[in-house]
């Protein structure tokens, strides 16, 4: 599984981001745009997946869609040869919606006014065909952020990285995820991201298991992940209840022989693993959650 660092776009600050940024390929690639993936379970779960992307980035068009603006992985520095290689990348982080108007990311990505300002949420930035390379965004699937309802960015030894926002308006098409209330998630369990690694159109990555849990606040996992994953849901594969928001993990990407970039490989069982903040420390996020009626 795999993980590529983002570069940001315009002058994104990058000193926390870049410090919890998870970022490493662990065994095969599992990372699959959303138009190849057969589980009905998880395309649906993933529409209430949306891209963190700057404002000025999207561009509204006479036919009522948003044009998003973004550079290639190859337009960065990374090599052809590199999955989704030519694919825009335009957001910087990922957030997944549990109550009608509320979303949870990570707490490095919005942690002060202007991260909610300057930014748009966009549901439904995928690939409608395989050999596309960015996606044309509805107008409806765009939302500002509102505010900040809660926001913490701690990092090692006091890991607490997570922010709770609102949006701008309800998103009445489609469903709030359900989320762990209690307990937590066995080692070993099969998980599932979804989420925006590099800033790429929403990818679907399966074939991952929770590989340490004795920590509080966090667990790890083997999930192909990449700093625009930043945020993104992990579930449980069975369930597909969320059971945390990814925040970091390895390094990601290694100079290759010609100068290119190319990502960093570990085996399932190596490297150190990606750092996973339970929802179940989100004391606050239930209050939101609740009126849902779970």
């Amino acid at each position: 599984m795999k993980t590529l660092f983002v570069i940001a776009l315009a002058s994104f600050s990058l000193s926390s981001f870049a410090k919890m940024s998870p970022k490493v390929i662990y065994g095969e690639d599992d990372r699959e745009d959303v138009v190849n993936v057969s589980d009905n379970m998880l395309v649906e779960k993933s529409r209430s997946t949306a891209a963190m992307i700057f404002s000025r980035y999207l561009t509204l068009q006479t036919d009522g869609t948003y044009k998003v603006q973004g550079r290639s992985l190859v337009d960065r520095g990374w090599c052809a040869s590199e999955r989704f290689a030519n694919q825009k990348a335009s957001a910087s982080c990922s957030g997944f919606l549990i109550a009608d108007d509320v979303l949870v990311t990570a707490g490095h990505c919005v942690s002060k006014a202007e991260d909610c300002s300057e930014n748009s949420w966009v549901f439904d930035f995928k690939l409608a065909n395989s050999t596309d390379i960015t996606a044309a965004v509805p107008k409806d699937s765009v939302y500002g952020c509102k505010s900040i309802l809660h926001s913490s960015n701690t990092s090692f030894p006091f890991v607490n990285d997570y922010a709770i926002i609102r949006l701008d308006r309800k998103v009445m098409d489609r469903a709030p995820l359900e989320i762990r209330v209690s307990g937590k998630i066995a080692k070993g369990t099969p998980v599932v991201l979804m989420g925006h690694p590099s800033g790429l159109p929403l990818k679907i990555a399966g074939g991952a298991n929770v590989r340490s849990n004795w920590r509080w606040k966090i667990f790890k996992t083997n999930t192909d992940s990449f700093a625009g994953n930043s945020g993104s849901a992990v579930i449980d594969a069975n369930t597909g209840v969320v059971e945390g928001i990814l925040i970091g993990g390895e390094k990601d990407e290694v100079t290759s022989s010609t100068g290119c970039l190319e990502s960093f490989k570990c085996s399932n069982t190596g490297c150190k693993g990606e750092d996973v903040t339970r929802i179940t420390n989100l004391p606050q996020v239930y209050k939101y959650y609740e009126v849902r009626g779970y």
